[in-house]
């Protein structure tokens, strides 16, 4: 399996409000950048799908070291969150619902055909990948070229 190594960022303009994300890639000396935008979403729907595409670039399965400033992410994948709320019928206990199924479900997808190790990065705090990361998912978000989060449901 290829090594690669992925940083991930999500952002919002207002939670929620406009959203962007921004991912890097990079294998050996090759580099990659990916970022989009949307109307209206949520800062965590916006960390959730830098990882799915930031995965979804890769071709072939990979071994990956992923770089994420979201405990959300990051915690709900390592502490196991993820799939206990998808074997109890994606519910966070016995009262509430969890969030972001449609992309939880697309990443446990992706974790199945990649190797994925997680790791927490403090935000804003002079990692250069991830500085990029933020930078352009704010660019997204600034660009005015933004998509409809069809499944973001407002609560």
């Amino acid at each position: 399996m290829k090594s690669v190594v992925v940083y991930t960022d999500g952002a919002c303009s207002g939670n929620p409000g406009t959203g962007g994300y921004g991912v890097v890639l990079l294998y050996g000396t090759a580099r990659k950048e990916l970022s989009g935008g949307y109307r209206l979403t949520t800062n965590n729907r916006m960390e959730i799908l830098a990882v799915i595409k930031g995965l979804e670039a890769l071709k072939e399965p990979c071994e990956v070291a992923l770089y994420s400033d979201s405990r959300y992410v990051v915690d709900a994948i390592e502490k196991g969150w993820v799939k206990k709320w998808k074997a109890n019928g994606w519910k966070r206990n016995a009262k509430e619902t969890a969030s972001n199924v449609d992309l939880w479900e697309r990443m446990l997808l992706l974790l199945e055909r990649h190797k994925v190790h997680f790791q927490w990065v403090k935000g804003h705090a002079d990692n250069p990948e991830n500085e990029r990361c933020d930078a352009l998912a704010r660019a997204a978000i600034a660009s005015g070229n933004l998509q409809e989060d069809e499944n973001y449901r407002k609560m």
